[in-house]
C-alpha cells in the first residue's frame, strides 16, 4: 500500500472513529452524589451504580461524594468540570432547587443538562408517641393557636423538609414567614430532638423513619404525596382537608454543552434502567415511588419546582 493510501486509510478511520455514537452499554460513568455518604442522595446514586451494572446498561459505574451547602457545592464542581462529559453525571432533587435561592449560588440547575427524573420519595409528618397531638387536625389547631411555639424539626434550611413545614403552616392559616424550624444534620438528631420532647413535630422522607413508625416510637400524621400510598398507613394531606402537596423528587443531569449524542446514550442508559425489574426491586426495597420522567419533561418540570420552590422561600424570608 502507498504511502498516500496508508494516510487516507489512517484517516477514514479516525474520521468513522471521532464520529461513532457512544453507546450505552459502553458507559464508563462516574455519578457525583452532591452529598455525604448515607443520605438520600447518596442512596440514589448508589442504586443507579448497582442496578445499571447489573442491567447491562454501563460497564463501570463510579460515586463519588461532593458533600455541602445543599448540594450547591457539588454542583459548581460538576458544572466545572463535567462540561461536554461523556462519563459524568449527577444526582440532585427538590433540596438543591431550595439551596440554590438559599445560597444565592453562583450556578443552577439551568447550567446543567436534565436526563431524567427517577424516584418520589413521600415526606411524613410524625409526632413522639407521647405527644398530645393524635391527628393532624390536632397540629394544625395547634399552628393555628401559636405558631411560634410549634416547633419543626428536619433537614436543611430551605430544604424540602422546611419547605413542607411552611406550606402546612400557609394551610393553617398561620403566617409562613413565622414558622418555627430547627434544621438538623442528620435524621438520627432530629428524631433525638423529637423523642426528647425538644420539638412538636418532624418532617422526613418516610423511609428514613418507617422503622420508629413501626416500633411505634413515632407517630405518622400525614405524608405529602397526592395520593395514598399502599403499605403506608397515613394518609396524605390533601385527604384530611389540608391542601398541600410535595414530592422529594430524584433526579440525574450530565454535565453542560454535552453532544447530542452523549445525552441520547445516558438517556436510553437510565431509562432501560428504571423500567427493569431490577430497579422495581430497589423501589420497593427502599421505599421509593417510581417518579420516572424522561429528559424534555424533566427540564419543563424543573422550571415549575423553580418557581412553585421560590415562592415558598421568599414567604418565609430565606428567598429575595
Amino acid at each position: 500500500m502507498s504511502f498516500f493510501s496508508t494516510r487516507l486509510a489512517a484517516a477514514a478511520v479516525a474520521l468513522f472513529t471521532a464520529a461513532a455514537p457512544v453507546v450505552a452499554q459502553d458507559l464508563e460513568l462516574t455519578i457525583i452524589a452532591p452529598a455525604g455518604a448515607g443520605g438520600g442522595w447518596d442512596a440514589a446514586a448508589r442504586a443507579l451504580q448497582d442496578t445499571m451494572v447489573r442491567t447491562g446498561n454501563a460497564k463501570s459505574v463510579q460515586v463519588q461524594n461532593v458533600p455541602g451547602a445543599g448540594g450547591t457545592v457539588g454542583l459548581a464542581q460538576f458544572v466545572q468540570n463535567a462540561r461536554g462529559s461523556d462519563d459524568q453525571m449527577l444526582v440532585g432533587g427538590i433540596t438543591m432547587v431550595g439551596a440554590i435561592l438559599t445560597n444565592k449560588a453562583p450556578v443552577s440547575l439551568s447550567d446543567v443538562t436534565p436526563i431524567a427524573r427517577l424516584t418520589g420519595d413521600p415526606l411524613v409528618v410524625v409526632v413522639p408517641a407521647n405527644s398530645p397531638h393524635q391527628t393532624l387536625a390536632d397540629l394544625t389547631a395547634a399552628i393555628q393557636s401559636d405558631v411560634a411555639n410549634t416547633i419543626w424539626a428536619g433537614g436543611s434550611a430551605g430544604g424540602a423538609d422546611h419547605i413542607l413545614a411552611a406550606l402546612i403552616t400557609q394551610a393553617a392559616g398561620a403566617d409562613p414567614s413565622k414558622v418555627n424550624y430547627v434544621a438538623y444534620s442528620g435524621g438520627g438528631e432530629a428524631l433525638a430532638a423529637m423523642l426528647g420532647g425538644q420539638v412538636t413535630a418532624g418532617i422526613s422522607g418516610y423511609g428514613e423513619w418507617q422503622g420508629q413508625i413501626e416500633s411505634g416510637d413515632l407517630r405518622a400524621l400525614a405524608i405529602s404525596y397526592p395520593e395514598p400510598i399502599e403499605g403506608i398507613d397515613a394518609q396524605p394531606l390533601k385527604a384530611q382537608g389540608v391542601d398541600v402537596e410535595l414530592v422529594n423528587w430524584r433526579g440525574i443531569f450530565a454535565g453542560p454543552e454535552i453532544s447530542d449524542e452523549t445525552k441520547q446514550a445516558f438517556s436510553a442508559a437510565i431509562e432501560n434502567t428504571v423500567k427493569s425489574p431490577e430497579w422495581q426491586e430497589v423501589l420497593t426495597a427502599r421505599g421509593w415511588t417510581d417518579y420516572y420522567a424522561p429528559a424534555d419533561e424533566f427540564e419543563t418540570f424543573i422550571a415549575s419546582e423553580n418557581e412553585r420552590v421560590g415562592d415558598v422561600l421568599r414567604s418565609i424570608g430565606l428567598a429575595e
